[in-house]
């Protein structure tokens, strides 16, 4: 649960950042991290469509570097953009000074206002500079698709068992859900059994 559903004490770290959103709206905030790519980002795009789903895409820049023609598919659809540093990188192993010029980086083509940092971490310096520009998305549930531990099944019962009023569920357009089978398993059932449930899905 401390990974699925981060508890008070991991919120409390970074006390301006959203981890969840109205806990008395039947609404949910699917987000997708470390895209786009070809291989995978399209998949999603067509099934959000067919769902008639807008979603929040927390992408790399250098990613958008290598795929602009993916990248503006996730933009002409009207989904959401955010920041998620140009190299994934990880907080705790870089200075706030780098940490920062890596996120402007790729904000050159994202124009964005909104961060998640990679991996989840960042050091209070880091933090206090990011926040001032953007508005610090984490997460209330975070599915675990990447995990080469987690049958597709399990992904699925995550979604199942964590989600609740203003959750922000975090799924991976990254070739590690895909390539475990998670991802095109776990994120078209999430969907269904949400809208079963009676959630709305919404946007930042």
């Amino acid at each position: 649960m401390f990974i699925e559903q981060p508890p008070a004490f991991y919120r409390a770290l970074y006390p301006e950042a959203i981890f969840r959103m109205n806990p008395n709206e039947r609404a949910v905030y699917l987000t997708f991290d470390d895209g786009p790519i070809p291989e995978v980002t399209p998949w999603v795009l067509d099934l959000l469509q067919q769902h008639g789903i807008k979603a929040t895409f927390f992408m790399v820049g250098d990613n958008i570097r290598k795929y602009p023609d993916v990248f503006e598919k996730v933009v002409e659809a009207g989904h959401r953009i955010g920041n998620h540093t140009f190299n994934h990188i990880q907080g705790l192993h870089y200075r706030t000074k780098n940490y920062v010029i890596n996120t402007e980086l790729a904000n050159v083509d994202m124009k964005t206002d909104l961060f998640r940092p990679p991996h989840g971490h960042m050091r209070k310096r880091q933090y206090n500079a990011i926040k001032k520009q953007y508005r610090i998305i984490m997460w209330d549930l975070v599915t675990r698709d990447y995990s080469k531990k987690l049958r597709p099944e399990q992904v699925l019962e995550n979604v199942k068992r964590y989600v609740r009023n203003g959750s922000i569920i975090t799924f991976h357009d990254s070739l590690k859900s895909w390539s475990n089978g998670c991802l095109q398993y776990a994120l078209p059932r999430s969907i269904e059994y949400l809208k079963q449930e009676g959630y709305e899905f919404k946007v930042f």
